[in-house]
């Protein structure tokens, strides 16, 4: 994957660096160390602040697999990122994909997916983006579990219609969260309402956009 083909650019040589690095981490290749690709999303998430970088929702949508994460709010201290992080274990594929409802009205869709071997564990909901702050506030209206291509539980989370209309009404401060500060065709970053910060990898390019349904 080569570094040119990346949105990140700028003055900022270490942010540069770290969009490469990025890059790196996202690839099918060696991986940078766990803590140069935690130094590189602090500083991707460092410029984007600096810059007020914006960034479109429309580049969310697709599928997604999660390949770093960070959960313990890693940040600077003394100048010096601080936290720790690793690589999801091949083992365990998660992913989170982005779409439209199946009912044409262009609302925003979440379905987060965790699979290990044939068991499949799955939330999805509706969703929302707030472009001034790079937020995509997000609910889980069902969980879902597979064994294979069999649906073992289809159980529905809250009171149907009725949270749908809460969640449209609900303040994002108010819901579960991704503040985005680095969105490219290949890979995307972010900072959870938890204070972690999650690397995922673009699946299926070239592939059309899902459109999904909590129902």
């Amino acid at each position: 994957m080569a570094a040119q083909n990346l949105a990140v650019s700028g003055p900022d040589a270490a942010a540069d660096q770290a969009a490469v690095t990025l890059a790196q981490a996202a690839g099918e290749g060696s991986r940078p160390p766990g803590h140069t690709v935690l130094a590189a999303l602090l500083a991707l998430e460092r410029q984007t602040k600096q810059q007020h970088q914006i960034f479109s929702g429309e580049a969310l949508l697709g599928t997604w697999r999660l390949q770093f994460t960070a959960p313990k709010k890693p940040a600077y201290k003394a100048g010096e990122p601080v936290g720790k992080g690793f690589y999801l274990p091949r083992l365990a594929v998660a992913t989170i994909a982005f779409g439209r409802e199946a009912d044409n009205t262009g609302d925003l869709t979440v379905q987060n997916q965790l699979r290990v071997g044939p068991l499949k564990l799955r939330f999805t909901g509706p969703a929302k983006w707030q472009s001034k702050k790079n937020l995509l506030a997000f609910d889980f209206a069902r969980l879902q579990v597979f064994l294979g291509r069999l649906k073992v539980l289809n159980l529905a989370l809250g009171s149907g219609q009725a949270q749908a209309e809460t969640f449209s009404q609900t303040p994002i401060g108010k819901l579960p969260f991704f503040a985005f500060f680095a969105v490219t065709s290949d890979y995307m970053a972010a900072r959870g309402r938890g204070g972690g910060l999650a690397l995922w990898v673009k699946e299926n390019h070239g592939s059309e956009t899902p459109t999904l349904s909590h129902t």
